[in-house]
């Protein structure tokens, strides 16, 4: 039989425009022309092929950040990466003012009030676990844009780009379904990056499968992404659900000085707390939680640590994701290639200068 176990329980219990002018076009995998063609969608070479010509790939990061810690983790992980250039990041599943704040001073912190904010559908502006952090800031002091729209800021920055987009999406996908209903074209324009499903293991790495929290808080929603004509890769619990950091590469993240490694313990302390479902209250001092939406992030600009099987997968009612052979294919990220440089390769990006 197989149980449902969720990483977001609090999460579990609270659910769930148009930019200036088009860039100008500028040579692209697509050729001379901005557009892409119209048979066929940008595939994870098509977009790794920008790196092989010096420039970055277009991302477009979609979180429910402010449940799991581990989407701090994810957005710290994408901003020091320096293969993705950051088009927009944003709050998704619910309660998404509250999720956008969080954006917001994160963003800050960093530097990089360049990078437009969109506030998703399902808007809320409820406590949760980092509220303490976000406390007093407001989202009108962010210097940044803010989307009010967050659904239609991705489909216009998607038809914006002369490059392909890359969407990584590591929470429910309730906006990426609505965009999909404003613009099927988007599909032809962009590739989906998720952290989504339980394919051979479950939480834990069990041989049980679960209902994973992603999948499981809007099933509906993720049936019509895996349905629309893009590429789809993944990375299920089969591979996310075994990154945790311990001993020495803990360390060097938890006593770094640099304030955008602070900003992951700081939320780290004020979120644990918060966490019922974390009953060791000294892991603070000692490891990270699961990193689950890290492997996603890596995703976007590599697949070399990983081991990526094309598989036939079906999203169930009741949130399951399941090999269906009646399914169209999907990238799912099945293994490790080498889950320890993968470790190395997470530390340096977070404590790097």
């Amino acid at each position: 039989m197989r149980d449902a176990i969720s990483r977001r329980s609090f999460f579990l219990k609270t659910g769930l425009g148009t930019l200036a002018a088009a860039q100008a076009t500028r040579v692209s995998p697509w050729g001379a022309q901005a557009a892409p063609p119209t048979k066929k969608s940008p595939t994870a070479q098509d977009t790794f092929a920008l790196l092989k010509l010096g420039k970055r790939v277009p991302v477009i990061f979609d979180t429910d950040i402010g449940g799991d810690i581990d989407d701090t983790w994810a957005l710290a992980m994408l901003l020091k990466s320096p293969e993705l250039d950051v088009k927009l990041v944003v709050s998704d599943a619910g309660n998404t003012e509250y999720r956008a704040r969080v954006i917001a001073k994160m963003l800050e912190v960093f530097g990089r009030t360049d990078i437009p904010i969109g506030v998703g559908a399902a808007k809320g502006n409820q406590p949760a676990q980092q509220s303490d952090w976000i406390e007093g800031y407001e989202l009108s002091q962010y210097p940044g844009k803010v989307h009010e729209d967050g659904v239609g800021a991705i489909v216009d920055t998607i038809n914006a780009s002369a490059d392909p987009v890359t969407l990584i999406c590591v929470g429910a996908v309730p906006n990426i379904a609505l965009a999909l209903d404003g613009d099927p074209g988007i599909a032809r324009r962009a590739r989906f990056v998720g952290m989504h499903g339980s394919v051979r293991k479950g939480y834990g790495n069990s041989d049980t499968l679960s209902r994973e929290a992603n999948v499981v808080n809007d099933p509906k929603a993720l049936q019509k992404v895996f349905a629309a004509p893009w590429d789809v890769t993944i990375t299920p619990l089969d591979t996310c659900g075994i990154v945790q950091l311990k001993g020495h590469k803990y360390q060097r993240v938890y006593q770094c000085k640099d304030p955008r490694a602070r900003v992951i313990i700081d939320n780290y302390r004020v979120w644990l707390p918060n966490a019922s479902w974390i009953k060791d209250r000294d892991t603070l001092a000692v490891q990270s939680t699961t990193l689950f939406d890290t492997v996603a992030v890596y995703l976007a600009y590599s697949q070399e640590l990983l081991g990526i099987e094309q598989l036939r997968i079906s999203v169930t009612d009741d949130g399951y994701t399941v090999i269906d052979p009646q399914a169209r294919k999907i990238n799912c990220a099945m293994s490790w290639t080498s889950l320890g440089a993968f470790e190395d390769h997470l530390v340096g990006r977070l404590t790097s200068k």
